[in-house]
């Protein structure tokens, strides 16, 4: 079954170097524009429900095609599709950068997710095939876990530098010399692979995946941020239904786009699971964590960016640490570990306040990190092993796919929380009716708000709007450490007896 171990390829760790650098893009992009919605509000002039979609469209993108293009992949070469990806990803990220109107920006990163849609599985199903030895596979899992994590902490102070010293489209210009070295090395290092017998790319499973995951994800978020109304239970409903058409034709076809028999491994479930859980539980936290840095605590983009750093710090060093922690001790063992060191990191903000000192915030962060290092990683190498080689595409867009859908629910569940408890907050007197609305629209209207009522009213108003705020951030805190504590006791149980070895552990 594996390779034997006397051909190891030369380039493999360069290569492994190469797909980092993808992935890493991949989870900047995702948090960088935070900190630039500022900038982007202010010279672009976005409605509320355009800025909305400029942040959401590009992972509702990335959550559609990841199954399609995994399988894509699979059937066309994964070399091959991770390669036309990286370019298609650095043209349109000029696109973005120069983008003129909030319209235009909403359809660049569109585009720009169906690029990341490509990278994605293409690293993981890559890495399967790159490493034959299970503990060179475990390790090479493990940094590509470690810079997947650190991303999403890096995207925030490389997003502070290029903001304090250029304008806000530099954020994504960084990805041109980035997927430049890519291209270049990738086709000289990387090896192509895929299934060797994939039979057709199913269209019609395609469009019924993407309808089902987008429809699902756009009725959660917009709910949430809205309330209930009937067209977002339309789109809830047809997303259902379109899932359940695409699971019915997966099992009839003979080779389908996805292979459901994954989802009976005990293990391959558990571990998508634990994935899909644990970023519900902190996406919706870490997106509004930049905010409470810099509109409560008043810090500027690179201090708030700097300040997010021990979480990529513990990702990184558990991520490294992962593959070997999980053979001394148990995968399950250190993947409910690491989700409960999530839980009580999240616990701890619960106690948050405005003038919480840094301390604590850091160690709450640092943990976190480590935590999702240790996790992470190691259903990311039970996820690839309890497969073939020839499906480690699928395998992996499952993976990915239960990522963004974890991130958006998180955002769309946990944000509702926060955006709830902010927009109840009372008016000071005094605040006429158009300074009100703007302040309660969100936190950063309450900051300009604020800044154009006269010295005592103004004051009033922005701490009226900053405890509600940071009220709402304790409370999903706590909805959060529920959820991860609750996945972690549940990942426990499913991942029972399994082990990392080469192929997967059948119990």
């Amino acid at each position: 079954m594996a390779a034997p171990a006397e051909t190891p390829r030369p380039g493999r760790w360069l290569a492994l170097a190469v797909l980092v650098l993808a992935v890493l893009l991949v989870a900047v992009d995702a948090t960088v524009l935070g900190l630039a919605t500022p900038f982007l509000s202010e010279d672009l002039r976005p409605s509320g429900t355009q800025l909305l979609w400029i942040g959401d469209v590009y992972s509702f993108v990335i959550a559609g095609l990841l199954v399609s293009m995994g399988s894509l992949g699979d059937r066309i070469g994964r070399k091959k599709l991770l390669l036309c990806g990286a370019v298609a990803f650095g043209a349109v990220s000029v696109l973005n950068a120069y983008a003129t109107s909030p319209e235009m920006m909403i359809a660049a990163r569109a585009l720009l997710g169906v690029a990341g849609a490509t990278l994605m599985p293409s690293t993981l199903a890559l890495i399967r095939n790159l490493f034959h030895d299970p503990k060179e596979r475990s390790l090479a899992i493990g940094i590509w876990g470690a810079m997947a994590s650190a991303g999403a902490a890096v995207g925030p102070v490389v997003g502070g530098v290029l903001l304090q010293n250029f304008w806000w489209g530099s954020v994504f210009l960084i990805n041109l010399p980035v997927m430049a070295v890519l291209v270049l090395v990738g086709i000289k290092l990387l090896p192509e692979s895929r299934d060797p017998a994939p039979g057709p790319w199913d269209v019609p499973s395609v469009l019924l995946s993407m309808v089902g995951i987008v429809a699902i994800v756009y009725a959660i978020k917009e709910a949430a941020a809205y309330g209930f109304r009937w067209h977002f239970l339309l789109a809830g409903v047809l997303g259902v239904l379109a899932l359940t058409w695409f699971v019915r034709r997966q099992l009839t076809l003979p080779k389908p786009l996805l292979d459901m028999r994954l989802f009976h491994h005990r293990g391959f479930s558990g571990a998508v699971l634990a994935d899909l859980l644990t970023v519900l539980g902190l996406s919706g936290l870490v997106f509004f964590l930049s905010q409470f840095l810099q509109l409560v605590q008043g810090r500027d983009p690179l201090e708030a960016g700097l300040a997010e750093l021990p979480a990529a710090v513990g990702a990184v060093t558990a991520g490294l640490l992962a593959g070997q922690a999980a053979r001394r001790w148990s995968v399950r063992s250190v993947v409910a570990g690491g989700l409960g060191a999530i839980g009580v990191a999240l616990a701890v903000l619960v106690l948050l306040h405005a003038d919480t000192a840094y301390p604590v915030l850091g160690a709450a962060l640092l943990l976190v990190g480590v935590g999702a290092g240790f996790s992470f990683t190691v259903t990311a190498d039970v996820i690839l092993s309890s497969v073939p080689k020839e499906q480690a595409g699928s395998a992996s867009a499952v993976s990915e796919t239960a990522y963004e859908l974890g991130a958006a629910l998180g955002i769309a569940l946990l944000g509702s929380i926060v955006t709830g408890v902010y927009r109840d907050f009372g008016t000071p007197a005094g605040v006429p009716a158009k300074a009100a609305a703007e302040a309660h629209d969100s936190l950063g209207g309450a900051v300009e708000a604020a800044a154009g009522l006269p010295g005592e009213t103004g004051r009033a108003l922005l701490t009226s709007a900053q405890d509600a705020f940071v009220e709402g951030l304790r409370i999903a805190a706590g909805a959060g450490a529920l959820v991860l504590l609750g996945t972690a006791v549940a990942a426990w149980f499913l991942l029972r007896g399994q082990k990392l070895e080469e192929g997967a552990a059948e119990h």
